[in-house]
């Protein structure tokens, strides 16, 4: 009777077993579905985002260089919206503007990022509700691979595609390069770039440029990267 109950107990785990590779089997199967679908979908959007105009400049802090250049290419592109994401005080960027005779309506600062993985974390939510497809990311050269590769994989994951503009550079940016973090922001950037799709992380602290107050700041005080050019107001 022991031994009958025993074979039973068995023939029950056994059941169960069975029921569970099944069960994994066919959650992997949907995976991997899931993923092949998505991938393909995004491969077909990249495609034909890739053969459209640039809808928007994404500007990655670490220069003032770069909000002069992008100030510049303003002037030429005068209905492409400006992300300017953590760059030079929001004073310095007024005035690059405004001696540039570029408009600035169309000019966004983002102000939440401390690195450049957050540039990315914090701007694709709000380039997704401009219905951005394609991007111009201005950035130094000593910066473009990494944030290239960065850029490819966590916009590229949303079906936005990447091209970017390289400005020259006098002296060193303050974006400094090391094999290792370009290791660890790419394999992060491969993890957010599949948690991004069900996560939208909002930037609390976005201002529009015309928004900026020149006059409250001229009071409070302000200094620009020397290579700007600009007088700044100290205290």
């Amino acid at each position: 009777m022991k031994h009958r109950f025993r074979f039973n107990a068995v023939l029950f785990e056994m059941g169960r077993l069975r029921k569970f590779r099944l069960l994994l089997k066919n959650i992997t199967i949907g995976c991997v579905f899931l993923i092949f679908t998505w991938l393909t979908v995004t491969i077909i959007t990249l495609a034909f985002a890739s053969s459209q105009p640039v809808d928007a400049f994404l500007v990655l802090g670490g220069s003032i260089r770069r909000e002069i250049y992008v100030a510049q290419q303003a002037k030429k592109y005068t209905q492409i919206p400006i992300l300017i994401s953590q760059g030079s005080p929001h004073p310095c960027i007024w005035l690059i503007f405004q001696r540039e005779s570029a408009d600035l309506q169309k000019v966004w600062l983002e102000n939440c990022a401390h690195s450049t993985f957050e540039n990315f974390y914090y701007s694709i939510p709000i380039l997704q509700s401009w219905g951005v497809h394609k991007i111009k990311l201005v950035t130094s050269g000593s910066h473009v691979f990494r944030s290239r590769i960065m850029a490819q994989i966590l916009l590229g994951a949303h079906g936005i595609w990447v091209e970017t503009d390289v400005v020259q550079e006098i002296g060193i940016p303050g974006n400094q390069e090391f094999l290792i973090k370009t290791i660890l922001d790419v394999i992060r950037s491969l993890l957010w770039a599949i948690f991004s799709q069900f996560i939208s992380p909002q930037c609390t602290n976005v201002t529009k440029l015309t928004h900026v107050d020149i006059l409250a700041w001229e009071k409070i005080g302000f200094v620009c990267e020397h290579q700007g050019g600009i007088k700044d107001s100290r205290r």
